[in-house]
């Protein structure tokens, strides 16, 4: 995929969801994501005269995320953004459906992942088409039918629900249809930071820029047939409501078509690989869904109160998409630099290669959301076991805690506590 220019576009305000469109990485980045460094010295600013503002202040947003406008005292530095939100950038709007994206023109730390959030109304197709980037996506509402073709000619077919995941690697042509009742709604993730969604390979476009005596000879059809073809790109367009899967199947060429290759990942019925009374977590990547040899995952979900342990990832920069609830994620980095951010359904946030992190849910249902990594395989460090493994005189030295509170710590890797 060509790097697009990274342009900021204007912005009219700075809204989420009720509020006014606003498409400005560098204001959002400002306003949420890297406030000015004079708010983040100490001594930081607290909930009294010294942190009042008698003037204009955009009341919403500031609800939406306090620990930007108010951050903890621990909190000191230039961490740069962390934050963003789906709900800042336009919806591309289509007959049959929509998407928008979060790329690294909006988050630009995030060089090796970007996002687009798509909706699909029943019968309509996000037409054939391929990118240079691998695909990797989770299916948030709804059901849907795929299909992806391999090099060998054999293809797979598949309906995919809720939970499900799908991974379509870069060049391979493929195409999703939303399915009743009410089509889909899915997150795909794609391993480039300057990823565009528009700026993919189209069936539609492909033809329509064909010299049509070429698509002749190519197509062994004659001009009156081959004038019914699209002359523009399709992208996203009603269609009717495919036959039953089985049909679809033997229409294609039957058992001998199929593929021998799994790129669907039914991870809503696998079981936690962490799990406590305070939530759950279930890791994908190539040791259990091989086709997935780019993106590795988590699933997260913490129950009020949860805490997503103290932890980090010693190779790959993690980007996340929030599914639903209200949680708080502090990030720290070299040089005594960290950053707190409140995060809700359908925010994106993002922690540097190797950076220290938490995520705690402060609201009162579960939070859900998705860890990835541009990655094989799922990689983490947990700060519990690391200081359980150390002898406790060496504990000691460094943190000032005696021998019967280090061995109130606990010792494995928890995921969630």
């Amino acid at each position: 995929m060509l790097k697009q220019n990274d342009e900021r576009p204007s912005v009219d305000a700075l809204s989420r969801r009720s509020f006014l469109e606003a498409g400005s990485a560098a204001l959002a980045a400002a306003a949420l994501g890297g406030a000015s460094l004079s708010a983040q010295q100490p001594p930081a600013a607290s909930p009294n005269a010294s942190g009042s503002n008698p003037g204009q202040e955009n009341l919403p947003l500031l609800k939406e995320n306090p620990s930007s406008n108010t951050p903890p005292r621990t909190d000191h530095g230039d961490v740069g953004p962390i934050w963003y939100s789906f709900d800042l950038n336009h919806k591309r709007l289509e007959n049959g459906g929509w998407t928008h994206q979060v790329t690294q023109r909006e988050l630009p730390p995030s060089k090796d992942l970007a996002g687009v959030n798509m909706r699909l109304t029943a019968g309509s197709f996000r037409e054939l088409h391929w990118h240079t980037a691998d695909e990797w996506a989770y299916m948030i509402y709804g059901s849907a039918r795929v299909t992806v073709l391999n090099l060998d000619g054999t293809i797979q077919i598949e309906d995919v629900s809720k939970g499900d995941l799908w991974f379509f690697p870069a060049g391979f042509p493929h195409s999703i249809q939303g399915l009743a009742s009410d089509g889909c709604e899915f997150l795909l993730v794609f391993d480039e930071g300057f990823f565009s969604e528009e700026n993919t390979f189209s069936i539609s476009e492909w033809v329509a820029h064909t010299p049509p005596e070429v698509l002749e000879k190519n197509f062994r059809l004659s001009r009156s047939e081959l004038s019914k073809l699209p002359t523009r790109e399709l992208f996203i367009f009603p269609a009717a409501l495919p036959q039953s899967l089985e049909r679809d199947r033997q229409s294609a060429g039957g058992p001998s078509a199929e593929s021998s290759i799994q790129y669907i990942f039914r991870a809503g019925s696998m079981p936690p690989t962490k799990s406590s009374p305070q939530g759950e977590v279930r890791i994908v990547d190539s040791r259990n869904f091989p086709a997935s040899k780019s993106v590795a995952a988590g699933i997260v979900t913490l129950k009020p109160g949860g805490l997503r342990e103290l932890h980090w990832h010693p190779t790959a920069a993690e980007w996340q998409f929030y599914i639903a609830g209200s949680g708080r994620m502090s990030v720290i980095a070299p040089g005594g630099r960290a950053r707190t951010m409140d995060f809700n359904a359908n925010d994106v946030g993002f922690v540097p290669t190797a950076a220290g992190h938490y995520i705690e849910n402060t609201g009162s249902s579960d939070l859900i959301f998705l860890e990835m990594f541009k990655l094989d395989q799922f990689l983490e460090f947990s700060l519990n076991n690391w200081i359980r493994r150390l002898p406790p005189e060496m504990v000691s030295a460094h943190l000032n805690l005696d021998a019967s509170s280090i061995t109130r710590i606990p010792a494995e890797k928890l995921a969630i506590l």
